[in-house]
């Protein structure tokens, strides 16, 4: 196994996508999500294999004024992941520009009951008004998935050991929701008397 394999997060290699008015189907998964921990600090190989790379905005941070470094990015190739502990917030100014940049961005769960990268999606489609794709990574399970669209995911790279099958009905279970999300607003229902 490759170096830049084990310094990979985890996931299937084809991702559930969900559009915002659109169906649920599933995609390949193009992206290799990055976790900072080679120890000469550069990235995985791009030109080798997986051609995408997400990298952890932390990483980001430290890296984004290199010239190939935003060339990448604005090439389709590098996108960002945000930590469950990150404080996007904090670093607006930097959210902003990478809105012209960022082919992609994704939100971590380190754990599956570790909800904090919910709140993270929602900050960015709320506050930050970020039109383009949210991917869930990490621990993510089916029971996650309702929820996730709810809140502003519209993919979700999912644990190797959950079956895409059954994640794609999830979004089927229910014909009624009762309250607005960022993909539409609440049902009403008409009283029949």
């Amino acid at each position: 196994m490759s170096q830049d394999r084990l310094n990979a997060i985890a996931s299937h290699q084809e991702i559930l996508h969900f559009p915002k008015g659109g169906k649920p189907s599933l995609a390949p998964n193009d992206w290799q999500v990055w976790s900072g921990s080679q120890d000469e600090g550069g990235l995985p190989d791009l030109e080798h294999g997986a051609h995408k790379a997400l990298v952890p905005f932390t990483w980001w941070l430290e890296h984004h004024h290199e010239v190939d470094i935003q060339a990448l990015a604005k090439n389709g190739q590098i996108g960002v992941w945000f930590a469950a502990d990150d404080d996007i917030l904090k670093h607006a100014d930097v959210i902003e520009v990478g809105k012209q940049a960022w082919p992609l961005v994704a939100a971590h769960f380190p754990i599956f009951r570790d909800g904090r990268s919910f709140s993270t999606a929602a900050l960015l489609r709320d506050r930050f008004a970020w039109q383009g794709e949210i991917r869930a990574i990490g621990d993510v399970l089916i029971d996650q998935l309702l929820q996730g669209a709810r809140v502003g995911f519209d993919s979700f790279a999912l644990r190797p050991d959950q079956n895409l099958d059954v994640a794609l009905k999830q979004f089927d279970l229910y014909s009624v929701t009762t309250q607005n999300s960022w993909r539409d607003k609440r049902t009403f229902i008409a009283e029949t008397v």
